[in-house]
């Protein structure tokens, strides 16, 4: 069973990702959704989920497929914290170290939630069940807390990603992010509404919204791609994020620092699921910057693996070898310019 370590026994990683939501996805199919009878579904498949956690999934598969060189002997290791309980939380343990993604958990008391996914067969809709997982106590998320700020040396990249769980203020991530930049390290945070708002306020190197979160957070409708450019770069202006990753689906996505705007539009492929597209953008994205790769690199890696993953079904995420081709195409055809 995964705990904190002793003093002096504490993991070093380029990346340390954190996700205090976590949840065993599962995913399955119908032929069709009907109200008021039962539908027999096919096998059902079950996948570590919680956005740090599929972060952490998309880099230990980058990182095993690509080597670790570039920027030092712990480039591209990656640490998923994480809270868990129950017996639901002794299956996420187990299905992380099937995909030998190294992992630290703080127990908690309560059961660790499920999420589901089913995917309607006769027409390709999928429906997506999200639970709100256990309160978390104050003593727990303190833990969480301690843990992170002994981490000694500190990791270079802190990526804060999910939604928060019944029990935590909405300023949990903040104080995560004040503490970690205290000590040098870079965080990104991606999560939705105030816990959003909160962790810009403290500040943070990277910041992963969506369109409908930009749109929460700006207030403004943002209909055009002027708009979309200008509510990104208005935050790097205020200082609330030094870099803007803003994923737009199928219209591609954004990158938006203090002196560079990159745009593509999204690749053309079938896709089977888009549970985690977001997720894997930005674990591909925080592996390549970690690498010390240019901006427009890390941003093809990025597109690559968000469309690597909407090739797979259920939460299965992206390959290593269909990341890397992909973001080769891109490479030839120069799709991160903008």
């Amino acid at each position: 069973m995964q705990t904190p370590p002793h003093a002096g026994e504490l993991p070093t990683a380029g990346i340390f990702t954190v996700t205090l939501n976590p949840a065993v996805d599962v995913a399955t199919s119908v032929e069709r959704l009907v109200e008021s009878h039962k539908m027999r579904c096919t096998h059902a498949q079950r996948d570590p989920g919680g956005g740090g956690i599929n972060v952490a999934r998309v880099i230990q598969r980058l990182s095993s497929g690509s080597g670790n060189s570039g920027a030092g002997s712990n480039s591209g290791n990656c640490v998923a914290l994480y809270l868990a309980g129950g017996a639901t939380g002794q299956m996420l343990r187990e299905l992380l170290d099937a995909e030998h993604v190294k992992g630290v958990c703080i127990e908690i008391a309560g059961e660790t939630r499920e999420n589901f996914s089913v995917r309607e067969t006769s027409t390709g809709r999928e429906y997506r069940f999200v639970l709100p997982g256990p309160t978390v106590t104050a003593h727990e998320w303190q833990a969480c807390a301690d843990y992170l700020a002994s981490l000694d040396p500190p990791p270079r990249y802190l990526v804060l990603s999910g939604s928060l769980p019944p029990g935590l203020p909405a300023d949990a991530w903040a104080q995560l992010a004040r503490t970690a930049k205290a000590r040098g390290t870079r965080v990104v945070v991606d999560t939705s509404g105030p816990a959003l708002a909160a962790a810009l306020d403290a500040g943070v190197y990277l910041v992963k919204p969506s369109l409908g979160e930009l749109r929460a957070l700006t207030g403004r409708p943002l209909d055009t791609e002027p708009e979309w450019r200008e509510a990104a770069r208005q935050l790097v202006r205020e200082g609330r994020a030094q870099r803007v990753a803003l994923t737009l689906g199928e219209r591609g996505a954004l990158l938006v620092s203090e002196d560079r705007t990159l745009s593509a539009p999204a690749l053309d492929v079938p896709v089977s699921s888009s549970i985690g597209a977001g997720d894997s953008f930005l674990g591909a994205m925080v592996w390549a910057l970690n690498r010390q790769t240019s901006l427009d690199a890390a941003f093809r890696y990025a597109l690559a693996a968000a469309s690597a993953t909407l090739l797979t079904s259920g939460t299965r995420l992206c390959s290593a070898e269909e990341v890397e081709r992909m973001a080769g195409e891109m490479a030839k055809g120069g799709a991160s310019a903008g």
